[in-house]
């Protein structure tokens, strides 16, 4: 599998999509038969994924909400997205 990288731009793969649980107050991960819970920092960058925006717009568009390191927030979105594509949730 070829590694993600900042000019990649990532989107849920078929069958998935991101939901808030009003009931719960909680974001899912819904897939066929099996649903996965974001937790509320993956559930912003999730939000942020529409399969045009690259990884590095993702990064610096949370560079701007948060006041944090580009390298600190790089280093955790790339490891969240690819965590995902290696379980098939999002495609390239």
């Amino acid at each position: 599998m070829t590694p993600l990288t900042e000019q990649d731009s990532p989107g849920f793969t078929r069958g998935y999509r991101l939901q808030h649980d009003k009931v719960r107050d909680q974001w899912l991960i819904q897939a066929p038969e099996r649903a996965l819970i974001a937790d509320p920092i993956a559930a912003i960058v999730l939000q942020l994924l529409d399969g045009k925006r690259s990884v590095a717009s993702i990064i610096d568009e949370l560079c701007s909400r948060f006041d944090a390191p580009r390298e600190t927030i790089a280093h955790d979105v790339m490891a969240l997205l690819s965590g995902l594509i290696e379980k098939r949730v999002l495609r390239l």
